[in-house]
């Protein structure tokens, strides 16, 4: 819906989500998965929060970036999930100009935020296995309280820049998002004024993001795996590497997919391809998350084993 101020400008009053797919037979399958999905991701984030803060021996800076990191995947799924479900009950999946802005605000600064909790880890775990006699004085509570709020409010910087820059654009009229979400790429497609600004501000700030938070996590890997190999004893090189596995898988699936989405030339956009990207990294990873740190790690289902037996 449009209407037309008094200096013929086309004032939008909302926009219409196209979904993940206009075939009929496949939106009750799809509501069924992607409702699981979401049930399973919000069940198991919860419950990793909740088993972290319970068991006295995961009051560590490593499980304290993990409820984070648990609290963010609940952010960007919840900004996403809930109204992408409902694309595949209504007709007409329609959104209100403003409550477009707001997912779009929330979901950018989620998924900055989720780089440099990664980082963070990453750094953490360097110190815990290069420095292991200096961690407690490296790491105190205060400094990941920093690393955490730093990361915070840098990535709600980016996000109001992101966001007050489309919405301050002028629309054409034509208000249908080809996504199932106000994602910032498909409503610069929908742009009168030029889009040039807009698309290097994205750029610069997802290839740095990207690219400086990667380098944290690889520079902090190299020396880790330095350390690792200059271990003498075969349970403590297992031990390290069994502590750093569940993080860098979750690193190398959130990298991979993000760097497909947003650092590539426009030209090779396809929104179709872009979609399924979006619902891996906006439902499954948060899905997966407590799944990898729970499954790869001892500490995790010790303390599982514990609660449950007190129960």
């Amino acid at each position: 819906m449009a209407w037309m101020d008094n200096h013929n400008h086309t004032v939008l009053k909302e926009f219409i989500l196209m979904g993940i797919t206009d075939r009929h037979e496949l939106q009750a399958p799809l509501f069924v998965l992607f409702l699981i999905i979401y049930i399973i991701s919000v069940v198991g984030i919860l419950g990793m929060v909740i088993l972290t803060k319970m068991d006295s021996r995961l009051q560590t800076p490593m499980y304290f970036f993990l409820r984070h990191l648990a609290f963010i995947d609940l952010g960007y799924s919840t900004a996403v999930g809930p109204k992408m479900l409902v694309n595949f009950v209504v007709n007409q999946n329609t959104i209100p100009y403003n409550w477009c802005a707001t997912p779009l605000a929330f979901f950018i600064l989620f998924i900055f935020s989720e780089l440099f909790i990664l980082s963070a880890m990453a750094y953490d775990r360097y110190v815990a296995i290069c420095n292991p006699l200096l961690y407690t004085v490296v790491m105190p509570q205060r400094v990941c309280w920093v690393l955490v709020a730093v990361s915070y409010v840098y990535s709600a910087l980016i996000s109001l820049i992101t966001t007050i820059k489309i919405f301050i654009s002028s629309f054409c009229g034509y208000n249908v998002i080809s996504h199932f979400y106000c994602d910032s790429l498909p409503l610069l497609t929908l742009l009168c004024s030029s889009t040039r600004e807009i698309e290097l501000i994205i750029l610069i700030f997802s290839a740095f993001n990207l690219v400086s938070s990667l380098l944290t996590v690889l520079v902090s890997y190299i020396l880790i795996l330095k350390a690792i190999l200059r271990m003498n004893s075969a349970e403590g090189r297992h031990k390290a590497f069994s502590t750093c596995g569940s993080h860098l898988t979750v690193v190398v699936v959130l990298y991979v997919t993000l760097s497909f989405m947003y650092v590539q030339p426009k030209s090779s956009h396809s929104f179709d391809t872009d979609k399924m990207a979006s619902v891996f990294y906006t439902l499954v990873i948060p899905m997966l998350n407590p799944m990898i740190y729970s499954l790869r790690n001892k500490e995790v289902k010790g303390a599982l084993h514990r609660i449950w037996k007190n129960l």
